[in-house]
């Protein structure tokens, strides 16, 4: 595969003014802190099954930590959360907790994908600390009003990327950044789970996937404990059906959710986006069997091409999910992993999964010296969000950075919808070769239901 090489242009230019200042702003605006480093936090918690119990219950062990609020769609899951926390207040509506937030510091966020943004944004407003489970929002209009409005707080914020935190992807950044395979052009990025609707080539393959059915006929009746409602949020209202919930069964509908990519991207293009120092896409291309209006792929594949970053040279990230995968993995001229990163330099390769890395050809680096580390290991990636929400630290995901990676996340999907290679105008939010706006935002959230 081959594409033209993107070119600097004075629109990616003002992308990267308007993205330092943001930062800047985030940098000198103020911490809003309700107490001392060693006084109790009070913590809300919005969704607090699967993912969000794990988080809950993370956050929790923290002895400065005080749950003052649990809220659920699933009554299951907060009478469970509360007889753990039996003082705090219990909601089903989080609309209804922001109602009396005055003795909330900071708010912890896990709910369905497509809720994420109308969670998080009061919470914003209010000068809360977040923290907010992956993918950061449900749409690339959603992570660009999240970014400005994270920035404008000037609270701590912190995206639920946990692999960020740990001691392997540090040693990888520091390898790319300090020159140790050269200059890279390209990175290859795949992974071998496909929440999507499967493709014949998947079935042929035997693969471990679950076939998502077309758009049902009919309705059931939902669960005595779950406020369907309320789950939809801000979708628009269609019957409960099984094949909607619970989790991850979502994660496969567009209404919902994005499929692999915005799911797994979160974490395995993160390292990608860290090392390069990737920022906004110029365009984007992608590739599979065609979009179904309401699910997404199980497999499919998409390229970026990112300009000049600063002294970095412009380069290309691929992306493969399922059956796609690069072609150095099926030629066998790397290990075979099932999920990887690959980095290709101009002086060797570099592969890495979530827990080890490798340079290659490994004879040509074995006498290499590993630069000294600089990028100093984390006490745990929830504990480094109540640490600088007490103004120690600073997160490794914060919004302004998970905002953008979202974004290029969400726009690989975008491309596969449309059906064509996209240019992409960052500063105006907008594809400049077609019109593809409905791909970019909800066009019409459910009445009650607002970013404002």
């Amino acid at each position: 595969m081959h594409l033209p090489a993107s070119q600097p242009n004075p629109s990616r230019r003002r992308f990267l003014t308007q993205a330092a200042a943001v930062t800047a702003i985030a940098a000198s605006s103020p911490i809003k802190l309700r107490a001392a480093a060693n006084d109790q936090m009070n913590i809300a918690f919005i969704g607090v099954g699967g993912r969000g119990g794990g988080n809950l219950n993370s956050v929790a062990k923290d002895p400065s930590v005080n749950v003052v609020a649990l809220c659920d769609v699933n009554r299951r899951n907060l009478e469970k959360a509360a007889s753990q926390h039996p003082k705090a207040r219990t909601f089903e509506d989080f609309r209804k907790l922001y109602d009396d937030a005055n003795d909330i510091d900071a708010v912890v966020i896990s709910t369905s994908e497509h809720t994420h943004a109308y969670a998080t944004m009061p919470a914003l407003r209010l000068g809360k600390h977040v923290y907010c489970e992956k993918p950061l929002t449900h749409n690339v209009y959603e992570s660009r009003a999240i970014t400005k409005a994270a920035a404008d707080a000037g609270v701590v914020t912190q995206m639920g990327t946990q692999i960020h935190a740990t001691s392997n992807y540090r040693r990888v950044v520091e390898l790319v950044q300090s020159g140790a395979i050269g200059n890279v052009g390209e990175v290859h990025t795949w992974v071998g789970r496909a929440w999507g609707l499967q493709s014949p080539e998947d079935a042929k393959a035997n693969r471990d996937i679950v076939s998502v059915q077309e758009m049902p006929t009919e309705g059931m009746t939902p669960p005595e404990y779950l406020n369907w409602d309320l789950w939809l949020g801000p979708a628009q209202y269609r019957p409960f059906h099984e094949v909607y919930f619970p989790g991850p069964k979502w994660y496969r509908w567009w209404d919902f959710g994005n499929g692999t990519m915005s799911d797994l991207g979160s974490h395995w293009n993160d390292l990608a986006y860290w090392a390069m120092k990737f920022d906004a896409p110029t365009s984007i291309e992608a590739f599979g069997d065609e979009p179904h209006p309401e699910i997404a792929p199980a497999s499919m594949s998409a390229v970026y091409e990112y300009g000049a970053r600063g002294d970095l040279p412009a380069a290309k990230h691929f992306w493969y999910q399922g059956s796609h995968k690069p072609q150095i993995w099926k030629d066998k001229g790397i290990p075979q992993w099932g999920s990887g990163t690959l980095f290709i330099g101009d002086k060797g390769m570099l592969l890495s999964d979530y827990s080890k890395h490798v340079l290659l050809p490994e004879a040509d680096f074995a006498d290499f010296k590993r630069p000294e580390p600089f990028i100093a290991d984390s006490p745990g990636h929830h504990q480094e969000w109540i640490n600088a929400c007490k103004g120690e630290g600073e997160t490794g995901s914060p919004f302004s950075y998970a905002g953008p990676l979202t974004e290029a996340n969400h726009l690989g999907n975008v491309a596969f919808r449309a059906g064509q290679k996209i240019l992409w105008d960052s500063e105006a939010m907008k594809i400049t070769n077609m019109d593809g706006e409905r791909f970019l935002r909800r066009m019409n959230p459910r009445e009650g239901w607002s970013l404002g």
